[in-house]
């Protein structure tokens, strides 16, 4: 590659070009050359290399008539440089005496070339852009925006175009270039028309090999065209699709709000919109109603994507709409959108009304679950359609049914089941509830974990349930990360999903806020966002699956002495309970929590109340066994008598069933509660071990008393872990909540570095620490 002298910026010659203008240097030689290339290429500035005075150089060659080009073929040095369209018999005849080169776009190392200063980046934008070819390369320059500059220069390539030729364009720029069917029937011409059209949209030198614009151009095109031209474009191009049973959405998108578009083509285009952009289906939906009020199918529809989106009040007002309405087709669909909407706002008792009203096997099948969910035992199955839903809806119900019948695992089996055999749907299905959420709300309920969080895990990954649920599932891996003590996590996740929710989700967030204040013995956090508990307890009645959030709200209103503002409802949950004959798994869990209330208020009655009911299902499970186990040990270590072996295998029992956090709190109040200093350290030795913190061989003493180190500024394994607290903001209680010893032990032991430290302030001594400790 190479550039001619005085036109380095602006020419970029091929081997074969440079020779063929070489050549010209000898004034003796006849040459004749025709220079072909669509308009943009460089054809011009080609001419203005030829410096010989005695050649004959001719531009545009294709605009000129009949006549004029046969007085050029006597011409013996002639450069001519014309389009390739029209096609013309005299230009045939005048290149066929010439030798013809033939301009292509630059490569990005001629991009590169022309531009010497832009970088690999640039190079790659502008090549992009303009598909190489140099005017628009020119036009560009070397930068990554497109400008208005820019794109208002190919004003005058557009306007003298002849209007079929701007019809082909505004076709192209919708992505339909090459789709002879469709162009036929726009230009109302026959195909061999419409290839000439082709041809002479090439020759502007627009489009690209395959037939589309290029970017910089479709900009244009679709900038400085005609708003009207353009809308009427896209409505004939979308109509003769919807003729054709093709897809229409990417065409109308770009002029949706120009309100142009015709209503049959809005709908056909929600129809494709909604499996992958529920809110856009909604909004396609609204313009074709026109602002009236929709027929029951448009207005089901509407409902329908509207709730997908996660926009509740308009579906079930839609819906109430066609419920309220005559007798038709669609108030079932009707009924089903506002059930999943209620179900979602926390009404699952008049979810399951509206579900058992539609009398759809879908319906069906999820009121079961609401029944169950509400207190009232239920064991039919309705007969399902062959279906992905139909089949994760059958599974669904009979999931729950076995979770109150004392089947655990097959409940969890079946439930995990259900969510593997939605996963291919994504967010393409409606639910009022997610077989990921219902599996891992189980699973935790019956100490695993790890399948809970699997199930969410992949229900996040694959999108199951779209919009609607995808808040649910991430308050349930932060409610997993919360017991097991990973609480900056758990925070983490919670505050990935803050925003405007649904009392469902509501009250697992709250319940969150709650549990990870009470557990960081954060005071100020834990009275500040008990209001917000309350609130949403009052919005959300009480129902089986909401059991863990309330269960969480009753060791905080007993920490508060807040406990006969939350009583009816708990009242509520045991009254459920025993409607539904106390079923292990879910009563379990419950009198957990009930019990460590019963102990923070120092209740000593419900607590042995709790553990009674907690010891009656034993034998149930394993579970139950850990959890009954770890009950008795708690009273012991109440009441002082603390025994370091049942103390813990009742905390390992606790760590493996997926209460991490209690696990270490038990062993760590077990251990600031005996007087066996021997029992004391190993029992402190298990807290870290399950808190996952390293465990290391330290004096008895070690826990209460700080350990001195002569070697100035270093700090014990203890005053760093006390000091890696403290930076991060914890007040003494907190510290000493978090290592199972005194507030009063880590004053000593800051005052103890303080003094090693040589600080003389506590801001002076909190920066040394920080440098320590590398936070």
């Amino acid at each position: 590659m190479s550039s001619r002298a005085g036109t380095r910026s602006r020419l970029v010659l091929d081997e074969r070009t440079r020779r063929t203008l070489d050549a010209f240097t000898d004034p003796g030689a006849r040459l004749r050359v025709a220079v072909v290339a669509p308009g943009g290429y460089g054809k011009t500035a080609l001419l203005g290399e030829i410096d010989a005075a005695d050649v004959k150089v001719v531009d545009d060659a294709h605009l000129l008539d009949d006549g004029t080009l046969a007085e050029l073929l006597t011409e013996p040095r002639l450069v001519v440089a014309y389009r390739p369209w029209p096609r013309r018999q005299a230009l045939s005849a005048l290149a066929r005496g010439c030798t013809v080169l033939t301009l292509h776009p630059f490569t990005k190392d001629q991009v590169r070339e022309h531009l010497p200063h832009a970088n690999r980046g640039v190079v790659d934008f502008v090549h992009a852009q303009t598909g190489g070819v140099p005017r628009f390369v020119d036009l560009l320059g070397a930068t990554t925006e497109v400008s208005a500059d820019a794109v208002a220069a190919f004003r005058h390539d557009l306007e003298w175009l002849d209007a079929d030729l701007q019809k082909f364009l505004l076709a192209a720029e919708a992505g339909v270039g090459l789709r002879l069917d469709l162009l036929s029937a726009l230009l109302n011409t026959d195909f061999d028309a419409v290839g000439d059209v082709i041809d002479a949209g090439r020759a502007t030198g627009l489009l690209a090999e395959d037939g589309s614009l290029h970017p910089i151009a479709a900009r244009a095109v679709a900038t400085l065209s005609r708003t009207e031209r353009r809308i009427a474009v896209r409505q004939r191009l979308a109509e003769l699709q919807l003729e054709r049973g093709g897809p229409v959405l990417d065409l109308i998108k770009p002029v949706l709000d120009t309100g142009g578009v015709h209503a049959n083509v809005l709908r056909a285009a929600a129809r494709e919109a909604l499996p992958v952009d529920a809110a856009l289906a909604a909004k396609l939906l609204s313009a074709s109603a026109g602002g009236g009020t929709p027929e029951p199918e448009l207005a089901a529809r509407w409902a329908t994507a509207s709730a997908m989106a996660g926009d509740l009040d308009a579906a079930l007002r839609l819906s109430d709409q066609v419920i309220s309405g005559a007798e038709t087709p669609h108030r079932r669909t009707a009924a089903e959108v506002a059930a999943v909407a209620l179900a979602h706002r926390g009404q699952l008792a008049r979810s399951t009304e509206l579900f058992r009203w539609a009398a759809t096997p879908y319906a069906q099948a999820f009121a079961g679950i609401g029944m169950i969910g509400t207190g009232h035992r239920t064991d039919e199955v309705p007969k399902q359609p062959p279906t992905m839903l139909g089949g994760a809806a059958d599974l669904m119900l009979r999931g729950i049914q076995q979770s109150v019948s004392g089947a655990e695992t097959a409940a969890l089996s079946t439930l995990v089941r259900a969510s593997g055999l939605l996963e291919p749907a994504g967010a393409t299905v409606l639910l009022p509830d997610s077989p990921a959420s219902l599996a891992a709300l189980v699973a935790v309920h019956c100490g695993e974990p790890g399948v809970a969080e699997s199930v969410l895990e992949r229900a996040v990954e694959t999108g199951t349930g779209g919009v609607l649920m995808s808040v649910r599932h991430r308050l349930l891996q932060a409610w997993l990360h919360m017991l097991r003590g990973n609480l900056t996590v758990a925070r983490e996740y919670l505050m990935s999903v803050r925003g405007v929710f649904e009392p469902r989700d509501w009250i697992f967030a709250v319940a969150l806020e709650v549990g990870i204040a009470r557990r960081n013995s954060d005071l100020a956090t834990l009275r500040r966002t008990w209001e917000q508990a309350c609130e949403a307890v009052l919005r959300h009645p009480v129902d089986l699956f909401s059991f863990l959030p309330l269960g969480e709200f009753a060791a905080a209103a007993a920490r508060l002495r807040d406990q006969d503002r939350l009583r009816p409802h708990l009242n509520e949950a045991r009254a459920l309970l025993r409607q539904l004959g106390n079923p292990p798994l879910w009563a379990t869990t419950l009198h957990w929590s009930l019990l460590h209330a019963a102990i923070i208020d120092e209740n000593h009655e419900s607590a042995e109340e709790h553990a009674a009911a907690l010891a009656e299902n034993r034998g149930h499970t394993r579970y139950c066994a850990i959890i009954s186990s770890a009950a008795e040990s708690w009273l012991d270590v109440v009441a002082g008598k603390v025994d370091a072996d049942q103390v813990e295998e009742a905390a390992r029992g606790l760590h493996a069933a997926g209460q991490w956090w209690d696990a270490a709190r038990l062993a760590g109040q077990a251990a600031i509660r005996t007087s066996d200093r021997q029992a004391m350290v190993r029992l402190l030795d298990c807290a870290r071990l399950l808190q996952g913190r390293a465990v290391t061989t330290r004096r008895a003493h070690d826990s209460e008393v700080p350990v001195v180190v002569e070697d100035t500024g270093k700090l014990s394994e203890r005053e760093r872990e006390v000091a890696e607290l403290v930076v991060e903001g914890m007040t003494y209680k907190q510290v000493g909540d978090r290592l199972f010893i005194s507030a009063k032990t880590v004053e000593h032991h800051m005052a103890r570095m303080r003094q090693r430290l040589g600080s003389t302030s506590r801001s002076d001594l909190l920066a040394q620490l920080r440098l320590i400790v590398g936070s």
